[in-house]
C-alpha cells in the first residue's frame, strides 16, 4: 500500500470514528431537568437498615444491579448540570471504592473536584476519600497499622496546606461532624430515611439506593479512620482559628420612630409563629379569619387550623429544652467550644443506640419545623417598628407527612395557597417571605414512604400529576397578589433550584426574588443552591433570632438568608409605602455589592435604603422645581 493510500485510510479512519461519537452522542436523551433523568427501583426483602450491615456477597448482589443502572445513565443520558452529575459520579466513586477498585475511583474523585464551582468545594470535595484510596494504594491494604499511618500522612498533609480563609466554614463542619459520627447515627439516618421506603413500597429507588451505598461505604472506611480524622481537623481547626470579619452589622440599618414610617403587613408563609414574642408587630385583624385575628392557618389536610404555631405533643414539649442545648452544643463543637452543651451532646452521640438515634431524628424533625417559622419572623421583623406580622402558617414537611398525598389532597391545598393570596391582596400585605420549596422528587419520595405505586415509572407520574397541582397553585397564589412583593428561599441542596424544578425558588415572576446563602463574611456557603432565578446573597450562617418560649438560637441555611431580604424589603416599604415589589426588588438589587468571581450579589441594607432617600430628595426636588416654574 502507498503512503498516500495508507494516509488516506487512517484519515477515514479516524473520521469515522469522530462521526461514530458525534452520531452516539445524538441518540443520548438530552436531560435539561430532574425529572428527565431515569427512575430505578430495587426491590427489598429486609430492611435498608439490614442491608447496609449485610455480608458482602449479599450487599454486592444489591450493589451490582445499582451500578450496572449507573453505568446505564452515563451511557444512554446528555446531563449538563454538574451537581447531578456530581451525585452521579459520587456514587461511581462509592461503587469503586466498594469494589476495591482504588485508582479508578481516585480518578473519580479527581474529576468530581474538577466539576465543583464553590470556592470551597473545589479544594475540599473529596478529600478524606482521596487520602483512603492515596492509602489503600501504597499499602496494597485498607486496614493494619501501615494503611492508618499512610492515611493520617496523606490527609494531613492535603489538609494542612488549605487556606484558612477559602475553608473554614467546611472545615469546621467537617471536624463537628466527624466527632458526631458513629456507626449508630450512621444506621439511625437509615432507619428514618430508608426503612420507610421498604415498609411500604418493599422497593429503594435509586436516589435512595445511592444513600445506601454510601452509609455502606461511610461504615466500611470511613468510621475506623475517625479517630486520626478528629485529631487532624482538630488540629488544623485550632491553629487556625480566627473568625472570618462579619460585614453585616456595618450594612444593617436600624428604622425608628422618627423615621416616619408607615405600618407594613410582613406575611410569614411558613410553620407557624409564636405570635406572644413580638407584641404590638402582630398583626390584628379588624375582620378576623376562621383561624383569628392574626392570619391564616391550616392543618396537615389542608383543614382550618385555630393555632398560630404548629403544635406539639405533651412528649414532644417535653423534649423541646433538650432540643435547644443541641443545637446550641452543635455550634459550640463546630467552634470548638467545650461548653456544657458541646459535652453533653458528645456524651449522647457516643452511647446512643440506632433506634435511640432514630427516635431522636424523628423528634428533631417536628422540633425543626416547629421552631423554624418564629426564627424566621424574628430575623424578618428586626429592627423595623412598623413591622406588623401576618402569620400564614401550614405544613411543608411533604416527603415526611405519614399520610400518602392524593390528588384530592392536593387540591384542597391549593384551595389553602389561593385563600392565603386573596387575604394578602384584601389586607395589602406588602412582602411575603417564603422558606420552604418543594419538587417533583420530593412527592416521588412522600409516595415511596406511604405506599404509592411501587412501580417507579408509575410514581413518576403520580408525583408528576401532584407537583403539577402544586406549581400552579403557588405560581398562581403569587400572582394574585400583585401589589405583594414575595421572597423565598434558593434551598439546600447545593444544586440549581431551576434544574431542581424547585417551587417557588424556579419560578420566574415579576413580584418574586430568590435568595442563596453566604456566612458572615460574605462567602458562599456550602449548602446554598444556586441558578438563574437566585439573583441576591444574604446571611444564611448562624443567624440568631427568636424561637418559640422567647429564646434565642442560631440557624443556617437559606431559611435564614430570605427573611433577611424580607427585612430590608419591609424596611423600604415602611419608608415609601408608594413602591410597587419591582421597584423594591431594584432598590435591593442595585444595592447589593458584586464578588469578585461574579457568584454573589450581597444585598446592603445601607445601600439600598440610601438609594431609595436619595430617589425620594431627588423627586421632591424636582416637583418643588416644577411648582417654581408654574408660579413664574
Amino acid at each position: 500500500m502507498s503512503k498516500f493510500k495508507l494516509v488516506s485510510a487512517q484519515i477515514s479512519l479516524l473520521l469515522l470514528l469522530v462521526c461514530s461519537a458525534v452520531a452516539q452522542d445524538a441518540t443520548k436523551k438530552k436531560v435539561t431537568s430532574q425529572s428527565d433523568l431515569p427512575r430505578f427501583s430495587y426491590p427489598l426483602t429486609t430492611p435498608a437498615s439490614e442491608l447496609v450491615q449485610a455480608d458482602s456477597a449479599t450487599f454486592d448482589a444489591f450493589s451490582s444491579k445499582v451500578r450496572a443502572d449507573l453505568t446505564a445513565v452515563f451511557r444512554d443520558y446528555d446531563i449538563a448540570d454538574k451537581a447531578s452529575m456530581r451525585n452521579l459520579l459520587f456514587t461511581r466513586m462509592t461503587l469503586q471504592q466498594l469494589a476495591g477498585e482504588y485508582p479508578e475511583a481516585l480518578e473519580t474523585v479527581k474529576t468530581v473536584r474538577a466539576m465543583e464551582d464553590k470556592p470551597s468545594a473545589k479544594l475540599t470535595s473529596g478529600l478524606l476519600v482521596e487520602s483512603e484510596l492515596a492509602a489503600a494504594i501504597e499499602t496494597k491494604s485498607t486496614n493494619g497499622a501501615d494503611y492508618e499511618q499512610a492515611f493520617t500522612k496523606a490527609y494531613s498533609e492535603a489538609v494542612d496546606k488549605l487556606p484558612w480563609d477559602t475553608v473554614q466554614d467546611s472545615m469546621k463542619a467537617a471536624w463537628a461532624g466527624a466527632k458526631l459520627r458513629t456507626k449508630a447515627s450512621l444506621i439511625a439516618f437509615v432507619k428514618t430515611e430508608l426503612d420507610p421506603a421498604v415498609e411500604k413500597s418493599k422497593a429503594l429507588s435509586g436516589d435512595q439506593a445511592w444513600d445506601l451505598i454510601a452509609v455502606r461505604r461511610a461504615i466500611q472506611f470511613d468510621l475506623p479512620l475517625n479517630a486520626s480524622r478528629i485529631e487532624i481537623l482538630g488540629k488544623y481547626v485550632t491553629a487556625h482559628n480566627v473568625i472570618k470579619p462579619d460585614i453585616w452589622e456595618a450594612r444593617d440599618v436600624t428604622l425608628r420612630a422618627v423615621d416616619k414610617l408607615t405600618p407594613v403587613l410582613v406575611g410569614i408563609w411558613d410553620s407557624g409563629v409564636d405570635v406572644s414574642l413580638f407584641g404590638e408587630r402582630v398583626f390584628t385583624d379588624p375582620h378576623p379569619t376562621a383561624t383569628g385575628a392574626h392570619g391564616l392557618s391550616y392543618l396537615d389536610d389542608g383543614g382550618v387550623s385555630h393555632a398560630w404555631l404548629y403544635p406539639l405533643t405533651d412528649a414532644q414539649e417535653k423534649e423541646y429544652p433538650n432540643f435547644r442545648d443541641e443545637l446550641k452544643g452543635r455550634l459550640d463543637v463546630e467552634n470548638g467550644v467545650d461548653s456544657r452543651e458541646a459535652q453533653a451532646l458528645q456524651q449522647k452521640m457516643s452511647t446512643y443506640t440506632p433506634d435511640q438515634m432514630h427516635k431522636r431524628a424523628e423528634l428533631q424533625k417536628v422540633i425543626g419545623f416547629y421552631v423554624h417559622g418564629t426564627h424566621v419572623a424574628g430575623i424578618s421583623a428586626r429592627g423595623n417598628p412598623a413591622v406588623r406580622l401576618v402569620v400564614a402558617r401550614f405544613n411543608d414537611q411533604l416527603p415526611d407527612l405519614p399520610f400518602q398525598p392524593t390528588l384530592e389532597w392536593a387540591r384542597k391545598l391549593a384551595a389553602d395557597f389561593q385563600e392565603m393570596s386573596n387575604y394578602f391582596r384584601t389586607r395589602n400585605v406588602r412582602v411575603v417571605n417564603m422558606s420552604w420549596g418543594d419538587d417533583p422528587q420530593e412527592f416521588e419520595i412522600w409516595l415511596s414512604k406511604t405506599g404509592g405505586p411501587s412501580d417507579p415509572a408509575e410514581r413518576k407520574k403520580r408525583a408528576a400529576e401532584l407537583y403539577a397541582i402544586w406549581h400552579d397553585a403557588v405560581e398562581s397564589a403569587i400572582k394574585s397578589a400583585p401589589n405583594t412583593l414575595f421572597v423565598c428561599a434558593a434551598g439546600n441542596s447545593d444544586s440549581d433550584a431551576s434544574f431542581l424544578q424547585d417551587v417557588p425558588a424556579g419560578l420566574h415572576l415579576p413580584n418574586l426574588i430568590a435568595v442563596g446563602a453566604v456566612n458572615q463574611a460574605g462567602d458562599e456557603t456550602s449548602f446554598t443552591s444556586y441558578g438563574p432565578t437566585v439573583a441576591v446573597d444574604a446571611d444564611g450562617y448562624d443567624v440568631e433570632s427568636y424561637v418559640p418560649g422567647g429564646a434565642k438560637l442560631k440557624l443556617s441555611g437559606t431559611s435564614m438568608a430570605s427573611p433577611n431580604v424580607t427585612n430590608l424589603a419591609a424596611k423600604l416599604f415602611a419608608l415609601d409605602p408608594s413602591l410597587t415589589p419591582a421597584q423594591v426588588i431594584d432598590l435591593i438589587k442595585q444595592g447589593a455589592t458584586t464578588s469578585e468571581d461574579g457568584r454573589r450579589h450581597l444585598i446592603d441594607p445601607k445601600r439600598s435604603v440610601e438609594l431609595l432617600r436619595g430617589k425620594k430628595a431627588a423627586s421632591l426636588r424636582k416637583r418643588e422645581a416644577a411648582a417654581v416654574a408654574a408660579i413664574h
